[in-house]
């Protein structure tokens, strides 16, 4: 996104919200300029690996361990990038190096994908087979000894490890000054512990445990809400050179849109359309995964429902004919319609944080939008 890319200032009514994408409509104008970074952030993504990583990876003698990483890094939003980028435009102008250190970020998140479809033991992502799913193919088709699925599982993590390294190497090269990243590492030290400890709880995370909301919160927070919004626009915002009124300000923000975030991405996780999400339908239920759908169900049901919901939560097997009466339970309860309430709170706290004059029209506008395009119901 070089400066012939950047925003001009009669472009602002254009992006300005109005009331309808509030709703979940998000601007063309927008959407378009979001599509052009995107397609930047990948090709910037595709340069570093091709001279960086996949070179790193030969010596292994693992031939298909850089179409893995492609196709992982494919296919995603790039909303941790862009979120980097706006954070930039707070305190700078469009700089290619501030492009390359926010493509920096979907680096991590591959990282992110790769360890959680092993903890999950989830076979697809983004409709495609899962990475430990295509090691475990390429060892059987060797024929080489020891269990494929714990081959694919163990490279799988450790192309992951590689990924966790490659997202500080990219960004400490990207261009970015020295002074500039000093400030930015405490921040990045954070989201990154925060994304581990929150790994670690989700270990734990069984619906048969009967977590209360304010503990599945927790945990959603740590393991996605802030490294997908809050931290990334933070990061940008300092190494742009943002005051600390501003940095606070997009934290605030970063926090209420990454909880909408994850709300939405739960709501999805048992209702979505697969075509969409890329897992099959109800793939949180049968994972026995406490999300705030299913733990806002036990407590919002009856007496009888409860009952049934218990089962299901606590049920060691669960077969196609369990997971649409849980399904069934779960909306009977009116618990979508409370979590889209708890969404919608969210957002137009996100929007009252933004609204306060310290950020420029331009970047409150696209930081509205974002917030609308990464909490609507096909997100």
């Amino acid at each position: 996104m070089s400066g012939k890319d950047g925003w001009a200032q009669a472009d602002v009514l254009a992006f300005m919200p109005s009331a309808p994408q509030r709703k979940g409509q998000v601007s063309g104008p927008f959407r378009d300029w979001r599509n052009r970074l995107r397609v930047d952030v990948l090709a910037a993504l595709a340069d570093f690996v091709a001279h960086g990583c996949a070179a790193d990876m030969v010596p292994a003698g693992i031939d298909i361990a850089a179409d893995v990483l492609q196709g992982v890094l494919e296919g995603g939003k790039c909303l941790r990038s862009t979120y980097a980028y706006l954070g930039w435009l707070c305190g700078a102008d469009d700089d290619d190096a501030a492009l390359r250190a926010a493509a920096s970020f979907e680096l991590l998140h591959a990282f992110a994908l790769l360890q959680d479809d092993v903890m999950d033991g989830s076979a697809l992502r983004r409709g495609r087979p899962s990475a430990h799913v295509r090691f475990a193919w390429w060892h059987r088709d060797r024929g080489l000894s020891g269990s494929p699925e714990r081959f694919g599982e163990s490279a799988a993590v450790l192309l992951g490890d590689l990924c966790l390294v490659w997202a500080q190497q990219m960004l400490r090269e990207s261009g970015i000054g020295a002074e500039a990243l000093s400030r930015a590492w405490p921040h990045y030290d954070a989201m990154r512990t925060e994304l581990a400890v929150g790994q670690f709880a989700d270990l734990v995370n069984h619906s048969g445990t009967f977590p209360t909301l304010a503990q599945v919160l927790d945990v959603s927070r740590r393991k996605s809400g802030n490294y997908t919004v809050r931290r990334p626009l933070e990061i940008g915002a300092v190494l742009a050179g943002c005051n600390s009124g501003t940095v606070t300000l997009l934290g605030r923000y970063g926090a209420a849109v990454g909880e909408a975030f994850q709300l939405r991405d739960d709501v999805l996780g048992i209702f979505g359309d697969p075509t969409v999400t890329g897992k099959p339908a109800g793939a949180d239920l049968a994972e026995h995964k406490a999300t705030s759908v299913v733990v806002a169900a036990h407590h919002l049901a009856d007496i009888n429902a409860r009952r049934q919901l218990c089962e299901l939560m606590s049920a060691e097997d669960l077969n196609e004919d369990d997971l649409r009466r849980w399904r069934a339970l779960i909306a009977a309860t009116g618990a979508v319609d409370w979590i889209e309430q708890q969404i919608d709170s969210r957002l137009a706290r996100a929007l009252d944080w933004i609204d306060t004059g310290q950020l420029s029209a331009v970047v409150r506008a696209a930081l509205a939008d974002m917030a609308v395009a990464c909490t609507g119901r096909a997100a």
